[in-house]
């Protein structure tokens, strides 16, 4: 298929998932400016609120009004659909490695892990599971999720960033109480995909699985998806946290072959940088992510859990090695998958 065709198809897949009119994409005139933000799947009520006090502060800033259509997705599936032609100003994907895909393709210029503050993630997240009511399972860690009669509801680790973290999270449990025996540790992964009932295409889709559909006994969830469904459904689902979980790092970059040939840049820039400022963090903790911003992340201690223990993507050699060992055709997870 043409690239040009491409890039059409992949612009009529933002106006299905934004669900509204595509009312131009990042052209810029005197008066109006608008940008595309390629997301993943459990970003849009955060972005939704976001980039109406972001035109707000772009219009005191420039006298412009800026538009911004979003596009929702299985953060992989979106990495590949930016990378394919889907023609993005801004991407704000679950994980770096989504990134670099993009970057890999000739899109996004080096460096640009460097561009913002936080190693470009300006909120953090982490891995926790969503049971229902009263926890009839009685589901409290990782082992619990491995029994006989459990039924796992997480997305696919080969097109949702999410889903790998859920994998790393429970990877980084089973190594500790295995003492790093990694053919145990292995072992524990296969036993616990064995239990998943449904691998959805991305987070929002698991959590529709789990919450509107009614299948399995927990969700592998982002948290701020778990208070998410707690606050629509405050009297059926409770939290668990784990004894171990990730500091997950969603990651957010200019696409720079796009920007430039727009004349977007400038306004891309401060979307991105505007994200760090005091009204977005609180946007960002009102949905439930944690604000990089270690003052105003404090603000929501009732709300987070601050002392769970977290292992980081370095811990597994950064996303690069993570990716290879795991993810990758023939790695890890092909091979438990398929037995």
């Amino acid at each position: 298929m043409k690239k040009s065709m491409i890039k059409i198809f992949g612009l009529l897949a933002a106006v299905v998932l934004t669900g509204g009119i595509f009312t131009g994409c990042g052209s810029a005139s005197d008066d109006t400016v608008s940008i595309v933000n390629v997301s993943y799947d459990p970003t849009r009520e955060l972005y939704s609120e976001y980039n109406k006090i972001f035109a707000e502060h772009w219009k005191e800033k420039t006298g412009q009004d800026v538009e911004v259509t979003q596009s929702h997705g299985g953060s992989g599936k979106q990495a590949l659909e930016v990378a394919n032609g889907l023609e993005a100003d801004v991407v704000t994907l679950a994980l770096e490695y989504d990134v670099d895909a993009i970057q890999d393709a000739g899109l996004i210029e080096d460096g640009w892990v460097n561009e913002f503050d936080d190693d470009s993630a300006p909120y953090t997240s982490t891995i926790v599971f969503l049971v229902r009511k009263g926890n009839p399972k009685d589901i409290y860690d990782w082992d619990d999720l491995v029994k006989d009669g459990v039924g796992v509801i997480t997305p696919n680790p080969k097109t949702s960033g999410g889903a790998r973290w859920n994998y790393l999270a429970a990877w980084a449990y089973a190594d500790k109480q295995d003492g790093g025996d990694e053919a145990k540790t292995e072992e524990f992964i296969k036993k616990l995909y064995q239990n998943v009932l449904v691998l959805d295409s991305g987070a929002r889709g698991a959590t529709t699985t789990f919450v509107e559909n009614g299948q399995g006994d927990v969700l592998i969830a982002w948290e701020n998806e778990a208070y998410l469904s707690i606050k629509d459904n405050p009297d059926d689902y409770e939290i668990i946290t784990p004894s171990i979980s990730i500091l997950a790092q969603p990651s957010v970059a200019v696409v720079d072959s796009v920007v430039d040939e727009r004349g977007t840049r400038d306004v891309s820039t401060e979307y991105l940088q505007y994200l760090y400022s005091d009204d977005a963090q609180r946007i960002a903790g009102d949905n439930y992510y944690r604000p990089s911003n270690p003052t105003i992340l404090q603000e929501y201690a009732d709300v987070f859990n601050l002392n769970i223990e977290l292992v980081t993507i370095q811990d597994f050699g950064g996303w690069d090695e993570a990716q290879k060992k795991h993810f990758a055709e023939g790695g890890i997870f092909d091979k438990i998958y398929e037995k």
